[in-house]
């Protein structure tokens, strides 16, 4: 039924649990994974040499986040049996990186987790999980957390 499965991760518990649900359900389908993280750009405001030393640091920080986060999906897919591919990607908003991911790769299903943020907070914050789903050409799985 599924044949490609991106799972975006921001290296939280609930993105680890979604990825586990997607390798389970990887190696049910015969499919393959592709994970991906979307870094934030850094807020570069031209003042200075901080700023290309902030953005050294800032983007150091970020691929290493990325490339834990992004090695835990595949050990998690290596331990199934199941294809991996894994990419980090900028973009100014983390929704819009998923769904364009998504249709470059070809993609299938999404699968990914949700903070499950309530109320005030999740109106203030809004939520990556909920743009996705309302914006998503295919199918998304949400685990909660």
């Amino acid at each position: 039924m599924f044949k490609k499965i991106l799972v975006p991760s921001d290296g939280s518990t609930q993105a680890h649990k979604a990825a586990e649900v997607a390798a389970d359900l990887a190696k049910s389908q015969d499919a393959q994974i592709v994970g991906i993280y979307v870094i934030d750009p850094f807020p570069f405001i031209g003042i200075g040499d901080a700023s290309a030393v902030g953005l050294q640091a800032y983007m150091s920080e970020a691929q290493a986040a990325a490339g834990k986060s992004l090695s835990m999906i595949r050990e998690m897919c290596e331990a199934r049996g199941v294809a991996y591919v894994g990419d980090t990607i900028e973009r100014s908003t983390a929704y819009e990186g998923i769904l364009e991911t998504a249709e470059a790769e070809g993609c299938d299903l999404i699968v990914m987790g949700s903070h499950g943020r309530k109320g005030i907070q999740a109106l203030i914050l809004g939520s990556v999980a909920q743009k996705v789903l309302t914006h998503a050409k295919v199918p998304v799985l949400i685990i909660k957390g």
